[in-house]
């Protein structure tokens, strides 16, 4: 008998409170990010724009993401592909709008040049249209600099299309 109270009274309050209770939200184990470069390269006002993708994970939930990257770029004659590694941190401004700051090294090789490192800043501005955050899209304006003899700095602007991975 004292065995059947404790499971009613059990029972009640997983009734009561049991519904209050706020279902976490499911992140992706991934994002997908594809989609249009294009970059201004200077000294020299080298203009040139290609495909793109990228892929982006969460490391620490609201800290840290890091993102693995790359694309091809074209212009007169040239050819140029371009990979990073960026370690960003995401910022919530509404229920559909996040935006990520990171930086992280570069990795480019042009037709008519040798390898180059460097360092690559964004800013990532996703939008998820949809609660569901299964597809988005994104608008990333990035900052390069080679670390090679001539120092090439370029400015550049991606934006696509966002794939969640469950």
């Amino acid at each position: 008998m004292l065995n059947c109270r404790a499971a009613a009274g059990c029972l009640a309050v997983l009734l009561l409170f049991g519904g209050t209770a706020k279902a976490e939200e499911k992140e992706p184990s991934a994002v997908v990010a594809i989609g249009p470069e294009s970059e201004w390269g200077f000294p020299g006002s080298r203009f040139s724009i290609g495909p793109s993708a990228s892929v982006e994970f969460s490391v620490i939930k609201d800290w840290l993401e890091i993102e693995i990257g790359g694309g091809t770029l074209f212009s007169r004659g040239q050819k140029e592909w371009e990979v990073d590694a960026l370690f960003k941190k995401p910022f919530t401004l509404s229920n559909t709008v996040e935006l990520m700051v990171g930086a992280g090294p570069s990795w480019s090789y042009a037709t008519v040049e040798t390898g180059k490192t460097g360092a690559t800043f964004v800013l990532d501005f996703m939008f998820w249209p949809w609660p569901e955050r299964k597809f988005g899209w994104f608008f990333e304006p990035t900052y390069s600099y080679s670390f090679s003899k001539d120092h090439e700095k370029s400015l550049a602007v991606s934006v696509g299309l966002l794939i969640a991975i469950p």
